[in-house]
């Protein structure tokens, strides 16, 4: 069960202090929030508040209390920071030479800056309880938060629980100046079985909410039966696109420029959350894959009948199935030297043998046991560790990320490519 859902004020805003600080490290948007959605943050919006049983401060006056409360652990000194990061701000607008007067600021931060989503994430930290408390998982993103729970097919108090939820979260923005987009709210269910559909329906106040068959995750589509048809069905369109007006100036382009221009404009979009693809089968990545090979021929300005493999060697091009295998064994190596997510630690785990043996020193992780449903055959917990525990005891032992990347891409490119082009087959 996948439950997105928006806060927003003036627009969409929403996070979570504790799951979503990860999601605002820059190198790792794109790819270990897959599973979270949101835009960029542009202001904290606050509005007034009583303050009658309160010491008033400039920083309380200016209805930034609410996030005073949530800051209360911090140490005084830094705590004064704070304050006088916050009150005694002004802005003025300037149009065609004219500057409007100052005026005083008692809302939000300044736009672009670095405590924006931090002190963000801090206002909304205490919206995780609220989740919580009815049984469910969650995860933020800026603007979008995701709801997630597993449950029988039988089970009566889903629609209660969901309901519940929703309502709470709905009080809990009330009393924190906010408003729940129940218009933008989305409803994914994933069933074990998928010739089981589920027919129900969520009702707040006078929204109803009903399951989807696909939902926008970061960029991401999402279906319900988690083929992700309809998001390479996307990705080819938009790569076509680039890859027709690139076409129209390729005669002016020399083959370095071209280049360029296809891996900003192509391969970046194929990359994007291509992990998420891991376990399909071949006929289901083919299409990007013929965009890929589209790309390469377009470089060299070759024939569409020419074969790609020397392109792709040239260009030191790994294809489409290892570029989800780099990507999934990345995250890997993240996970195993702790720089991933915290929300990855779960799904993998170091093999420790219960006696001393030679296999305690070649970094190995757990394959979990395939004894259950075909549902579990493409996840990140049952395919990565099989692909990790394949590869040389050189790549897992790297002493650093580039060092694990660099050899990881020779290896791929040696197993994808050279072996195949210079096969007698």
């Amino acid at each position: 069960m996948l439950g997105d859902f928006n806060i927003h004020l003036d627009k969409p805003l929403s996070a979570d202090f504790h799951t979503l600080l990860a999601s605002f490290d820059l190198n790792r948007v794109s790819t270990t929030a897959t599973h979270k959605s949101g835009n960029q943050l542009d202001l904290i919006y606050t509005r007034h508040c009583s303050t009658d049983h309160v010491l008033v401060t400039p920083l309380h006056t200016s209805d930034h209390f609410l996030l005073t409360l949530n800051l209360n652990m911090v140490p005084d000194t830094s705590l004064q920071w704070f304050e006088s990061y916050l009150s005694d701000r002004s802005f003025k607008v300037s149009w065609r030479g004219e500057v409007s007067k100052s005026q005083h600021l008692t809302t939000g931060v300044p736009q672009g800056s670095v405590l924006g989503p931090l002190l963000f994430s801090v206002y909304m930290a205490s919206l995780g309880s609220v989740i919580q408390k009815h049984g469910f998982s969650y995860h933020c993103y800026a603007d979008d938060t995701q709801l997630y729970f597993s449950f029988q097919p039988d089970d009566p108090t889903v629609v209660a629980r969901i309901s519940a939820c929703l309502s709470d979260i709905s009080s809990w923005m009330n009393d924190h100046h906010l408003q729940l987009n129940l218009t933008k709210t989305e409803l994914l269910v994933v069933p074990a079985n998928p010739s089981f559909h589920h027919n129900f329906t969520i009702k707040l106040g006078t929204s109803t909410i009903t399951p989807s068959k696909t939902a926008r995750n970061l960029g991401v589509m999402i279906d319900d039966q988690l083929t992700f048809s309809d998001h390479i069905a996307k990705t080819v369109r938009s790569c076509r696109f680039a890859l027709f007006n690139i076409k129209k100036i390729r005669p002016f382009l020399s083959e370095h420029a071209a280049q360029l221009l296809v891996q900003a404009l192509v391969l970046s979009r194929l990359d994007y959350c291509n992990a998420l693809l891991a376990g399909l089968p071949a006929s289901s990545i083919k299409p990007l894959q013929l965009i890929q090979n589209a790309a390469a021929r377009l470089i060299f300005n070759e024939p569409k009948r020419i074969h790609v493999t020397p392109l792709f060697i040239n260009l030191h091009w790994l294809p489409i199935a290892a570029r989800i295998k780099f990507k999934a064994l990345m995250f890997a190596y993240k996970t195993t030297t702790g720089s991933a997510p915290l929300y990855l630690n779960s799904l993998l785990q170091t093999y420790v043998p219960s006696r001393s043996l030679r296999s305690a020193s070649e970094h190995r992780l757990i394959v979990p046991s395939q004894r259950s449903t075909k549902s579990l055959l493409r996840t990140f917990k049952l395919n990565v560790p099989s692909w990790w525990n394949d590869l040389p005891n050189s790549i897992p032992a790297a002493e650093s990320l580039a060092i694990f990347k660099n050899r990881l891409k020779s290896h791929l490119f040696h197993l994808y490519l050279t072996l195949f082009f210079h096969s007698p087959f």
